[in-house]
């Protein structure tokens, strides 16, 4: 559901623009407004799942998530629609990191990389179906349905969860560091609010600069506060164990040109080259379906050639796919576009999976919570300043040729710019150990005694007791 909605919204945005009056580039508050709420809240979700349960924590964020939603469909306003992405934001900040917790504390460590395949199949369902549907909706009936559409889902949701869903917790919970909580929600969301904004005429320069200016400071003030704090919301030392350094800085570069892509593809193919939102639709979830397709051969390729290897070569893979999709034009073959979507949704899906394994490598049980709100924070910060970053760019070629209207060449500059930010990712994979992840796919470890290794390669000590390797 969660999924779905996201690919549905970015399908049917320029509609929901005409018929809210707004300049289609300003809906961009519509995604980025959800992606920092999960920011803010995601932080607390996994002292919530220790404190209440995995399982009471997951229901009631189905409900808040379906709540959300209703509003969403009677918003009429843009302020209205985005504050009700907001309030829906914080139901999908509590869903997926606590689903996810449950898999990684009931699933042993080996088979880890494959359960995670396994448990995306079903979800990538959301953005196979979620284009297609959209445009179908938009085109033939209203946006509004997209949103309502989430309530026999949201309904179904909470049935199978009191079914299934474990009400896993922790004995010893560690205490809600309160202050950080409020430190690194009003840094975030508004130094990203800021930069949301710039430009836009929403608000004045002054107060957009505050914006930014104070965001900042705050988000500094919390890095003193985490240092000093025993238990901080998002504990920064856990950047001390490699392998999560490397999936949190790493995935978050490769992350934030690939979160654009939702938000321009489909402004592309409709504002750029004159596709109906059907179209679309039928043309944007080949990315999905591309991913599907790889999740059955995850584990192979990773215990074949490693996860170093794999997610440098596949980050610069992947950043050749954004280039070329900048490249589309009115001339350019539905069935080449098609390929190339299914292919580049084949490599990123390879990508996203090694990077979320990765992170977990060596991180023990008691300290999962923390690492799995740490990373769901940097995950959704990066989609965030992927959507900020396209619509920037997007502003200033805008700018640059002098008018307002939309060119496919503004797309062009817009898709160049993320897919090299998501390249130079591959220099934070390439500092990862030579045995990284061994724990998870079996690989033999790397024996550093056998020769001499560079201090990039080199495993780095840390203060984390880590699960025993099986």
């Amino acid at each position: 559901m969660e999924n779905m909605d996201s690919t549905v919204l970015a399908t049917s945005l320029p509609a929901i623009a005409v018929d809210l009056h707004q300049d289609p580039i300003a809906l961009k508050l519509a995604l980025t407004s959800y992606l920092l709420s999960l920011a803010i809240f995601i932080p607390a979700s996994g002292w919530a799942a220790d404190r209440f349960g995995a399982r009471t924590v997951f229901r009631s964020a189905i409900v808040v998530f379906t709540l959300g939603s209703i509003l969403c469909g009677l918003s009429s306003t843009l302020p209205g629609f985005v504050a009700a992405r907001m309030f829906q934001g914080a139901g999908g900040a509590m869903m997926v990191p606590v689903g996810r917790l449950v898999l990684f504390r009931s699933v042993p460590r080996d088979e880890l990389v494959q359960a995670l395949a396994y448990l995306t199949i079903p979800a990538l369902l959301g953005p196979i179906l979620g284009p297609p549907l959209g445009g179908f909706i938009t085109t033939y009936a209203h946006w509004r349905w997209i949103f309502w559409i989430n309530v026999p889902i949201g309904l179904l949701g909470v049935v199978l969860a009191t079914l299934y869903i474990p009400n896993i917790r922790e004995k010893t919970v560690w205490p809600l560091d309160i202050l950080g909580f409020i430190l690194s929600g009003v840094g975030l969301s508004a130094l990203m609010f800021g930069l949301t904004v710039a430009g836009r005429g929403f608000l004045s320069p002054l107060v957009t600069l505050g914006l930014v200016l104070g965001g900042g400071v705050t988000i500094a003030v919390y890095v003193w506060h985490a240092g000093r704090a025993p238990y901080p919301i998002i504990d920064l030392k856990l950047l001390k164990v490699a392998t999560f350094r490397g999936s949190v800085l790493g995935g978050y570069l490769f992350r934030l040109g690939i979160g654009a892509l939702p938000f321009l593809l489909p402004l592309l193919l409709q504002l750029g080259l004159g596709m109906t939102p059907f179209q679309s639709g039928c043309l944007t979830f080949a990315s999905a379906a591309g991913a599907m397709l790889m999740k059955t051969t995850a584990q192979t390729i990773l215990r074949r050639f490693g996860f170093r290897t794999v997610l440098v070569t596949n980050a610069l893979i992947s950043s050749v796919f954004l280039l070329l999709y900048g490249t589309f034009t009115s001339t350019t073959p539905l069935a080449l576009m098609f390929g190339l979507l299914l292919a580049g949704g084949f490599f990123r899906s390879l990508e996203f999976t090694g990077i979320n394994a990765i992170a977990y490598a060596d991180i023990d049980n008691p300290t999962m919570s923390r690492a799995t709100s740490f990373a769901s924070v940097a995950q959704q910060l990066s989609l965030s300043s992927g959507v900020a970053v396209g619509a920037a760019v997007i502003e200033f070629s805008r700018v640059a040729h002098g008018d307002s209207v939309l060119r496919v060449q503004d797309f062009g500059a817009a898709f160049t710019v993320v897919g090299l930010i998501s390249a130079v990712s591959a220099l934070v994979f390439l500092r990862l150990p030579r045995d990284a992840g061994a724990s998870l796919t079996g690989r033999p470890r790397y024996d550093a005694s056998a020769s001499a290794t560079s201090s990039a390669d080199a495993p780095e000590a840390v203060p984390l007791k880590p699960v025993a390797r099986t």
